[in-house]
């Protein structure tokens, strides 16, 4: 590569991280925003976790059927690592799916003004392969709650509480968990944001103890979105964790009365 050319996907590189901001949360932090993604468009998003246990890639798939209900389906596959009862080290390819949510929109936020509050519910399907797959049907339920300040949604705080029930299918033993979080995302500069918080428990998997991530979000356009972060657990089956994560988030519309404001808003 000639150093005419390295300049210039420098360049384009620079100006698409400079580009218009929008205000969608995604995986792979744990504290959801009170939002939906609107009627007849789809969100495709991955992730990844990388830390001494192993790897984990995740994938989903929303869909807005109209402006206050989204479904999303969701699998993830990867490589744990572990050591067995004779302390040696083990390497197990490992995946599950699909893990089904459906997100409610009780109230839409506005900046400086009332939070926005979503519901949402769903269970995780006990299929696949390896240690990934649940030990049986975990059901889960939250609420989200987004507060917005800034004309231009300079500073966001989300919260969010709910519960999960896990039905072990070997032990027939009943495990219930709360879970709850609280994030931030503040904005430094056009489509770059600072992201953080510190959750209890995950939805999505059941007897996760307590951890924080914080870390950098961009927004390229409306419908791109990167995130990077570090994390480490505070206390559970995950207190002496590290690890790093990093996703991407693209959004397609198939509504041909879509609109957004300037500051990145859908217009309804």
């Amino acid at each position: 590569m000639t150093k005419k050319n390295l300049k210039t996907i420098l360049i384009l590189i620079a100006f698409f991280m400079l580009s218009v901001n929008s205000i969608r949360a995604v995986r792979p932090f744990i504290t959801d925003d009170a939002t939906l993604i609107g009627k007849k468009r789809a969100e495709i998003a991955n992730w990844f976790y990388a830390s001494k246990a192993g790897t984990e890639i995740w994938h989903s798939l929303n869909y807005g059927l109209n402006d206050w209900v989204e479904i999303n389906v969701l699998g993830f596959w990867g490589r744990s690592r572990f050591e067995n009862a004779e302390g040696k080290t083990i390497k197990e390819w490992s995946y599950t799916l699909p893990l089904l949510q459906t997100k409610f929109l009780i109230r839409d936020y506005e900046p400086n003004s009332w939070p926005g509050i979503t519901v949402a519910v769903g269970t995780d399907i006990p299929w696949g392969k390896g240690p990934f797959v649940a030990e049986g049907n975990n059901v889960f339920a939250f609420t989200s709650a987004t507060q917005c300040f800034g004309k231009h949604e300079e500073l966001l705080f989300h919260a969010q509480i709910g519960a999960t029930y896990l039905r072990n299918k070997k032990s027939k033993e009943t495990l219930i968990g709360v879970v709850f979080g609280f994030g931030t995302q503040v904005k430094v500069y056009k489509g770059l944001h600072l992201i953080g918080e510190i959750v209890n428990g995950d939805p999505y998997e059941h007897g996760v103890g307590s951890l924080y991530q914080f870390g950098i979000r961009q927004f390229v356009n409306d419908d791109l979105q990167f995130d990077l972060a570090f994390g480490a657990g505070i206390s559970g089956d995950i207190k002496a964790s590290t690890w790093f994560t990093g996703g991407i988030r693209y959004v397609l519309s198939f509504n041909k009365d879509d609109r957004f404001a300037a500051n990145g808003r859908r217009i309804n």
